[in-house]
């Protein structure tokens, strides 16, 4: 597939993502940007890319660290670099009240953040509260309507 030609036909705000002839390959596509996804070799891919979970996590880190710069930035803080690691795991849902099941998994992520620069107690913590507060976060902690349709059947 010409991938330039399907490049530019992707709205703004919209992203497309596409299997291509390898098992697990996926090519994700936004209109200036070609990235790929896939499983690891251990999972019958070819790990040409990071997998779905590694790309929620870094589209989580991403946001965090854009919006903590952008906050210090306005306030003129001494940030000098941001650095978010993440990890995703599915974990039993022992304090869940609310679960159907009492053996139930749920997501977490574990977020460190590591803010390098002279900042005191105070702004680290506000840093703290105000990385809470990144759009993506605010989209993986409530409740997301995801609407799915199947478009026309399209033919070779």
């Amino acid at each position: 597939m010409d991938w330039a030609s399907v490049q530019s036909r992707i709205g703004l705000g919209e992203v497309m993502v596409s299997d291509t002839d390898s098992r697990f390959d996926q090519v994700l596509l936004d209109g200036r940007h070609l990235l790929h996804a896939d499983e690891p070799a251990s999972a019958g891919g070819r790990d040409v890319g990071p997998g779905p979970y590694e790309f929620l996590l870094m589209a989580l880190g991403a946001c965090t660290s854009i919006t903590l710069r952008m906050y210090a930035d306005r306030k003129q803080w001494p940030l000098e670099h941001v650095i978010v690691h993440l990890r995703h795991q599915k974990v039993h849902a022992t304090d869940c009240r609310d679960c159907e099941s009492k053996d139930a998994l749920i997501d977490r992520i574990d977020r460190r953040i590591e803010l390098i620069g002279r900042l005191d107690a105070e702004r680290r913590d506000r840093l703290l509260k105000i990385a809470n507060m990144c759009p993506v976060h605010r989209t993986l902690s409530s409740k997301v309507d995801i609407r799915t349709e199947l478009m026309g059947a399209v033919g070779k």
